[in-house]
C-alpha cells in the first residue's frame, strides 16, 4: 500500500500546524520548512480546509491553523479526504481489462488487505503522531549541517 504524494503532505501541513500554539501558518513557511513545492501545498491546504481540517484566513496577514484540536483530527479520515481512490490494481477500476476478473480471487484479499490498512489509520489521530516546535528546528538544524 502507498499513498499518494498528496496524502502525505496532507499530514505533514497537518503535523506542523498542529506545533504552532496561537498563530497562522504560512503556505510559504510550510514548503520551506519540508522543501516542497508552493503550489502543491497550497492545493492541498485548500482540500484540508474544504475538508473542515484547517481554517484559512485570507490576505496579505493570511494563513492557516487547525480547525479542530489533534485529537479531534483521525489520520483515517484525512487519508480518505485526500487519496483520490484505493484501486490498488487494475480489477478495481470499471475499465480494468483483466481477463479473469470476473472469477479472480485476488480483489478480495486485496480490499481486506485495504480495509486493515484504514482500520489501522482509524484508531490513531494527529495528537499521537505530533511532533513539536523543536524537532523541527532541530531536523531543520541537522539538515543545515549535513550540507542539505
Amino acid at each position: 500500500m502507498r499513498l499518494t504524494a498528496f496524502s502525505d503532505y496532507a499530514l505533514r501541513v497537518l503535523m506542523y500546524a498542529a506545533t504552532v500554539d496561537d498563530r497562522l501558518v504560512t503556505i510559504e513557511e510550510t514548503a520551506r520548512v519540508y522543501g516542497i513545492s508552493r503550489a502543491h501545498l497550497m492545493k492541498v491546504v485548500n482540500i484540508l480546509i474544504r475538508a473542515g481540517y484547517l481554517r484559512g484566513v485570507r490576505g496579505r496577514t493570511g494563513g492557516f491553523a487547525l480547525a479542530r484540536t489533534p485529537e479531534e483530527i483521525n489520520l483515517g479520515a484525512v487519508v480518505r479526504a485526500t487519496e483520490p481512490d484505493f484501486a490498488l490494481v487494475e480489477c478495481f477500476v470499471a475499465e480494468g481489462r483483466c481477463l479473469v476478473s470476473g472469477c479472480c480471487k485476488l480483489p478480495a484479499v486485496l480490499n481486506e488487505a485495504l480495509e486493515a490498512f484504514v482500520t489501522t489509520l482509524d484508531r490513531y489521530t494527529l495528537a499521537d503522531i505530533a511532533l513539536t516546535r523543536r524537532d523541527f528546528d532541530l531536523a531543520a538544524s541537522a539538515g543545515t549541517a549535513s550540507g542539505d
